[in-house]
């Protein structure tokens, strides 16, 4: 019987330069497993394969030398302990994300709440190539959101109170964009320097300063063959549906611009920038 190995690379089984045998990805997402799914993983690498794992550069676990016989046993034994394949090939592949709020001090936002909202809506979505998806929590950019076809960073949109503020200047030296002043019995921001960091409201130790979770997105980041830093097209984002909103309207670019085997960088190059932003905007005014 003939071997698809098109369809075993789609679900995620990679072939080896040893003969018959695989690489597994599987499917992770933001970077985060379970200690049971650790266990099972480690399981099912001594049982079938040679008793490791490759941890990937896009947070995956891959397990090597698993054989062609084998394949559907592996599959079947994973799924009953919760872990599954991951995909390649041109379609959604795994979100990748740092820890973000829950627990670095640094984080804006919820970055594997939101990892795997967008894991959920889109992985596995079939496209003209690969299309990555990276959330990274804050300015820090840990996870080197640029880099992703579609990134996420997040910020704060900040607010002062007068009332509580004793004036004591720790917002002004905390602020690496000099977007704080002190001036006599008030501070004064420039909104034109502020990027919605929100160092302000975590160095406060009076709580005048709050922050409101955004999303500050950039569009066909490259790192490969091709080095691309994705573009920021629209101004910081203040709630996820908006956010969907862009990326739909960017995948339904894709879909529509991409020919077979290009990334989207490159059916946005041959579209025109301004043809994509277009069709972004339309969906995601500006402020």
């Amino acid at each position: 019987m003939a071997v698809d190995y098109a369809a075993l690379k789609n679900g995620g089984f990679m072939r080896q330069k040893q003969k018959n045998h695989f690489s597994m990805r599987l499917k992770v997402v933001g970077g985060e497993l379970e200690a049971s799914q650790l266990a099972a993983i480690a399981g099912i690498a001594e049982k079938y394969g040679r008793g490791r794992v490759h941890l990937t550069a896009r947070q995956g676990v891959e397990i090597p030398f698993i054989k062609l016989s084998d394949v559907e046993r592996v599959k079947a034994e994973l799924v009953s302990k919760g872990v599954f394949t991951g995909v390649c090939g041109p379609r959604v592949r795994t979100v990748t994300a740092c820890q973000g709020s829950a627990v670095c001090p640094g984080g804006c936002i919820d970055t594997y709440a939101l990892a795997r909202s967008i894991s959920e809506r889109y992985f596995g979505r079939e496209l003209p190539h690969k299309f990555k998806f990276g959330v990274t929590g804050c300015r820090n950019n840990c996870l080197k959101a640029e880099e992703n076809d579609f990134g996420v960073k997040g910020v704060y949109f900040v607010s002062w109170s007068s009332a509580a503020c004793s004036l004591c200047g720790v917002c002004v030296k905390a602020c690496r964009q000099g977007a704080i002043s002190l001036r006599e019995d008030a501070l004064i921001m420039d909104e034109n320097l502020c990027n919605n960091c929100g160092r302000c409201v975590k160095a406060c130790p009076a709580g005048a300063w709050k922050g409101e979770p955004g999303y500050l997105l950039s569009f066909g980041g490259l790192f490969g063959n091709r080095i691309a830093q994705g573009r920021q097209i629209l101004p910081p984002l203040r709630d996820t549906e908006t956010l969907f909103r862009a990326a739909d309207a960017a995948l339904d670019f894709f879909d529509e611009y991409g020919r077979p085997g290009e990334r989207f960088l490159s059916a946005i190059e041959r579209a025109g920038w301004d043809v994509f932003e277009k069709s972004v905007q339309a969906e995601v005014p500006r402020a």
